[in-house]
């Protein structure tokens, strides 16, 4: 099993959250929010490149609009795979913290 890289999955939940508004922008937007830090363009497109030639992300155009020049939108969709490989790297998380006591975080 392969895991995702901490950025593969943050792209990964991301394009799941914004659903049919996942393109470039709304991504490295969301991305922002996330992790409270910039995120590049050229930070998002390599993993998104990565992650649809595996398999666990596809994309598409969508139309042009008016609004971007008569350019198009290309959309990103999880895949099977890629809900998949967020279920093992969740299950992989919950099992290395477990046990941790949270009151850890609280002491100086």
């Amino acid at each position: 099993m392969k895991l995702l890289t901490r950025s593969e999955e943050y792209i990964l939940l991301a394009v799941w959250k914004l659903q049919d508004d996942a393109y470039s922008i709304p991504i490295q937007q969301k991305l922002n929010e996330i992790t409270g830090k910039e995120w590049s363009l050229g930070g998002i497109y390599m993993p998104l490149e990565r992650l649809e030639k595996r398999g666990q992300l596809m994309s598409m155009l969508s139309e042009s609009t008016p609004e971007r020049g008569g350019r198009h939108k290309r959309i990103y969709k999880l895949t099977p795979s890629g809900k998949k490989a967020l279920r093992q790297i969740y299950e992989v998380q919950q099992t290395i913290w477990d046990g941790i006591p949270q009151l850890m975080f609280g002491m100086s």
